[in-house]
């Protein structure tokens, strides 16, 4: 667990493999969204993983029968200090920067950042909520692409 004064832990597991650079910086702006969204990190945990990894997860956990690009579980046991899960499905991620045009990496980072914000308390429910959500994952890759400079 760190002490008050340390880099929160963020951890990436691949139960799949994917070219994914630059990984330090990416949990520097994860740990800085968590600032800026004035939401305390405790430590975050991603797992990449396939489709059928995650529809499994989706119908154990969620009674969901479908696939998903992304299921993140709230593990904090205080209300003072965000610890969590984000599984990420790269066949999702990969068919899904196909559709809109994107690369890869582009629909991994919004996908990562995403995950974050739920934690931060955005949701996407309603389309209003969702916009919010897109706003939010955008100016995250934009501050993101600001910093690969």
């Amino acid at each position: 667990m760190p002490k008050n004064n340390s880099t929160p832990p963020i951890h990436f597991h691949f139960l799949e493999p994917i070219t994914f650079t630059q990984r330090t910086l990416v949990k520097e702006v994860i740990r800085d969204l968590f600032k800026k969204e004035k939401t305390k990190l405790e430590q975050l945990r991603y797992i990449f993983c396939s489709d059928e990894y995650l529809l499994q997860i989706n119908k154990e956990h969620l009674n969901h029968n479908y696939y998903t690009d992304i299921i993140t579980f709230d593990l904090s046991e205080s209300p003072r200090a965000t610890t969590g899960e984000i599984y990420i499905s790269v066949d999702r991620v990969r068919d899904n920067a196909q559709n809109y045009e994107v690369s890869f990496k582009h629909e991994l980072l919004r996908v990562i950042f995403h995950g974050a914000l739920h934690l931060c308390g955005y949701k996407d429910k309603s389309s209003k909520e969702e916009q919010l959500m897109r706003k939010a994952e955008d100016k995250y890759l934009k501050y993101y692409l600001s910093k690969v400079k």
